[in-house]
């Protein structure tokens, strides 16, 4: 048995930990009989770390149903480790927590924290012989080499924690305001106003607004439901069931919240129902040789140009795989058949196509109108866009909980593969630089978290109960944010003619991954000394950056483009693209329980040769 290796995970939540389990996991197979130790760095509590840290207002949920949630690898993940098995979400509080949780609750944060923080016990208790875990509740500051092993300088500690290699694991980080947003809180400094940039609901002073003030909302997504819960029942109000339905009772102290959005409407409710027919074996038509096929004929692809045909089509397959198989009484045509000529129909083909097998139009498959459902329509006032926006959000709400409307649901994990696909494609290198820089996040955004990672049907019943109650106030998309005058201005772009003006604006959404504006230290210090770099991609219009680290393998690189052999970093602003971290629903063969097992294993062939 050889000298301890020692390897630091700065990041204790669901990333680092995952990371920590697959390391314990891999360590029989791969230590070499050498032991180790691992130092969990994170101010925060290990399990939920700070976004799923317990202190938080039970008020805030989850958007994912307690079955969906799993820290456990299980027989449907490939990879090379081992699989380790445990209980989803669900299954650990059937086991005995205190809270009310079936498969379909979207439980509060706190209780995902306790879950979280129970698997980090559970992995560490579980630990192979030879692997000792230490905690260590202090912010990295910096990271520094000498003598070939790592230095990482913590905060408030005069003494450096030295250990062999170190995986960057921190998940969403804090970002100084950039471009617009960086001119929007210069001028609410110089007015006296308050500006609040993209941000966790759970980390700002909303205390700035005030009761009964007017604040612009910029943002429809889960960060504006958070932020409307905090200043609602956050503040005292409730809500009661009434023969009309829901109806917020105000506690007075509410701001006013004029929202908008580039749609104008809040993301689609999740889907609490289940499929009727068997599920579909996808992709069908976004497959990897039909990629390559695409990639040989047009070079590097376009998502915009080349691949959303393709895309179309998949999600309509999706959709009417469920459509045929689970409601064949709504059909007029044998699905063998109905497939092959959707395979090939296009335009005015497809039109007829759809027409001829599905009588109902509201059983058609309509990707534009799905994702705008709104559009261009204009209104007259506000009670018009009131009353639209009502409609639309009680029809959403009863389609996320109706068994015929299984179809919804039947996208929703059509959208999941498409992301797959996607991202395999660009792992093989198949997509364009373009496509990798802008039209993979703006199809992440617009499309997938848009339908397929919505809120709670319960928060858009509260949303429109906050509706009627006017402490929400829509405005509809397309509206423009100005500052002039000592004041921030919306301009309506539903309603012809109406502008409201208010000394309050917040940017409800979380801060992107930045390497230029990122608050954090050691990225920052690491940044200034060279000893990491932004991404770039090099296209047919030159190099694009993309504002995220560089890494090659999850290994760090610096600014001379060399990687560095003990610096591995995984997550949120990472490489060239968004790879999900940290928990996965069960029996999905999750993306990140297959990341975090291929970097454990990568970290330990590493230290092998120590």
């Amino acid at each position: 048995m050889g000298d301890t290796v020692e390897i630091a995970i700065v990041g204790a939540g669901p990333a680092g930990v995952l990371v920590l389990e697959r390391i314990c996991a891999n360590a029989p197979e791969l230590a070499a009989g050498r032991p180790i130790t691992i130092h969990m760095v994170d101010p925060y509590p290990p399990g939920g770390g700070r976004v799923w840290r317990g202190a938080q207002s039970a008020l805030l949920w989850m958007n994912s149903t307690a079955a969906g949630v799993s820290m456990f690898t299980d027989e449907t993940v490939v990879m090379e480790g081992p699989v380790r098995a445990g209980p989803s979400l669900a299954e650990w509080a059937a086991e005995g927590t205190d809270a009310e949780v079936t498969e379909k609750t979207f439980v509060a944060r706190p209780v995902q924290s306790e879950y979280l923080g129970w698997c980090y016990r559970r992995f560490v208790e579980t630990a192979p012989p030879g692997v000792v875990v230490r905690e260590h509740a202090a912010r990295a500051v910096d990271l520094t080499e000498a003598d070939g092993r790592q230095r990482l300088r913590l905060e408030g500690r005069a003494t450096p924690l030295t250990v062999d290699l170190v995986v960057l694991a921190q998940g969403h980080l804090d970002a100084e305001p950039g471009g617009e947003e960086a001119k929007l809180a210069a001028y609410a400094a110089a007015h006296g106003l308050t500006y609040l940039p993209p941000h966790y609901a759970a980390d700002i002073d909303l205390g700035l607004l005030g009761a009964g003030e007017p604040v612009l909302v910029r943002g429809m997504g889960l960060s504006f439901m958070d932020l409307a819960v905090l200043v609602t029942e956050g503040r005292g109000g409730t809500y009661a069931e009434t023969p009309d339905g829901l109806v917020y009772r105000p506690s007075g102290r509410e701001p006013v919240l004029w929202a908008t959005s580039r749609r104008g409407v809040p993301y689609r409710a999740k889907p609490t129902i289940t499929l009727k027919g068997p599920r579909p074996e996808g992709p069908r038509y976004l497959t990897p040789e039909a990629v390559a096929a695409l990639h040989a004929d047009r070079g590097p692809l376009s998502l915009d140009d080349d691949l959303a045909p393709v895309v179309a089509r998949e999600l309509a397959w999706h959709h009417y795989h469920e459509l045929f198989l689970g409601h064949p009484d709504r059909v007029a045509l044998p699905w063998p058949e109905f497939q092959d000529r959707l395979a090939t129909a296009e335009g005015a083909d497809l039109d007829a196509l759809t027409a001829e097998a599905v009588p109902d139009p509201s059983d058609r498959f309509d990707l534009p109108t799905l994702l705008d459902p709104l559009g261009a329509e204009e209104f007259a006032d506000l009670a018009a866009l009131r009353r639209r926006l009502l409609d639309h959000i009680d029809a959403d709400v009863r389609r996320s909980a109706d068994p015929a409307r299984s179809p919804d649901l039947a996208l929703v994990q059509g959208m999941l593969t498409v992301f797959l696909a996607l991202g395999r494609a660009q792992a093989d290198g198949l997509l364009s630089a373009r496509t990798e820089a802008v039209e993979l996040g703006v199809w992440a955004q617009r499309v997938f978290s848009y339908r397929a990672s919505g809120p709670p049907p319960r928060r858009l019943r509260e949303l429109a109960a906050l509706t009627d109650a006017g402490v929400v106030r829509p405005l509809g998309g397309r509206s423009r944010i100005t500052a002039g005058g000592g004041r921030f201005r919306a301009v309506a772009g539903a309603i012809p003619g109406l502008s409201v003006e208010a000394a309050a604006l917040v940017e409800a959404r979380l801060p992107g991954p930045t390497l230029r504006h990122t608050k954090d230290p050691l990225l920052r210090a690491l940044r200034d000394r060279g000893e990491i770099r932004e991404e770039t991609l090099d296209g047919a219009d030159g190099t694009i950056p993309l504002d995220r680290v560089a890494s090659r393998g999850n290994r760090l690189v610096d600014a001379a483009g060399r990687v560095h052999p003990r610096r591995f970093a995984l997550g949120y602003g990472v490489g060239g693209a968004f790879v999900p971290v940290g928990y996965s629903p069960p029996r999905a063969n999750g993306i990140a329980f297959r990341n975090a097992d291929a970097l454990a294993r990568r970290v330990l062939t590493e230290l092998s040769g120590a």
